[in-house]
């Protein structure tokens, strides 16, 4: 199993999570082996995506966004503002949406999915200054996902959208090519953002997933009783891994208050401005995805 974080993330621990029940289960029967960080190796983040679909690794994560060149409906889920909380967008992942992007992926990659991770909200931080409204990010280069969609949002907001793997906007951030990124709190802390950039608004923009994918000709393979227990285990690591993740985000607001940075809570009012400015794009994505996946969306 294969990921591209430390071992201290809430994704690794949830990946050990599923080898520690496996092998409580099976025993000497399974060899559970980790790679907690392909980009340690010298991979891209991005290269997760064919190192379980060529059967390198067994089984891994990617947020969705990375699929969506080969899956075009997932550029779904990155639509701006979708979900207003947490409980909101676990039962559209969790409920039919999550059920029909799953036969979507399924149909384009050699990968079973058994469900999916949260790597929650996402947040702007930068270099140049606070950020109160979308004219505040007139002109910024902003690292987004490799996603259309993503890099149509911050066009509406005024920024200049920047698509690029993680390994390329850690270096941007680093030499200052990078004016702002966009992440959740946990990853600006995981990945050294803070150190960098002085400025963080938290704009809860996008909600993003992460599949878990296995490599579909390995697990078919299995025998039913491994096969049944590797689902099972993948779903209780998801209850784990939420709930890790909900503390990671108080944990990295604080440690980035205690760097000295400036964190922006938008009023309502602000918040609202980003929603205005980005309304166009939902009427843009019903003609895109038509109204069926919206429902399924509980919209």
């Amino acid at each position: 199993m294969g990921g591209y974080g430390p071992p201290t993330t809430a994704f690794s621990k949830s990946l050990k999570f599923i080898g520690d029940r496996l092998e409580a289960e099976f025993g000497d029967g399974v060899d559970v082996k980790y790679v907690w960080n392909i980009l340690d190796l010298g991979y891209r983040g991005e290269d997760i995506l064919w190192l379980v679909e060529d059967g390198f690794l067994t089984l891994g994560y990617q947020s969705s966004s990375y699929l969506t060149e080969r899956v075009p409906e997932l550029g779904f889920v990155d639509l701006p503002f979708l979900f207003e909380n947490n409980d909101q967008a676990r039962a559209a992942m969790d409920g039919a949406l999550g059920k029909y992007l799953t036969q979507k992926i399924e149909d384009k990659f050699n990968y079973r999915i058994l469900g999916y991770y949260e790597n929650g909200f996402r947040h702007i931080s930068n270099r140049l200054r606070p950020i109160h409204k979308p004219e505040d990010l007139n002109g910024m280069k902003m690292r987004v996902m490799p996603s259309d969609v993503q890099a149509r949002t911050f066009e509406l907001l005024g920024a200049v959208p920047m698509k690029m793997d993680l390994t390329e906007a850690i270096d941007g951030v680093v030499n200052g090519t990078l004016d702002a990124q966009e992440n959740p709190l946990a990853n600006t802390i995981t990945y050294g953002v803070l150190e960098f950039h002085p400025f963080h608004t938290l704009s809860k923009h996008f909600y993003i997933s992460r599949p878990i994918f296995a490599h579909r000709d390995t697990v078919d393979g299995w025998p039913a009783a491994l096969r049944e227990a590797l689902y099972k285990a993948t779903q209780e690591s998801i209850v784990y891994q939420r709930g890790l993740t909900e503390q990671e985000a108080v944990d990295a607001q604080k440690q980035i208050e205690d760097q000295g940075c400036e964190i922006v809570n938008l009023t309502p009012e602000e918040h609202s401005a980003f929603v205005k400015a980005v309304g166009p794009q939902h009427e843009e994505a019903r003609k895109i995805f038509g109204d069926e996946i919206f429902k399924l969306a509980n919209f």
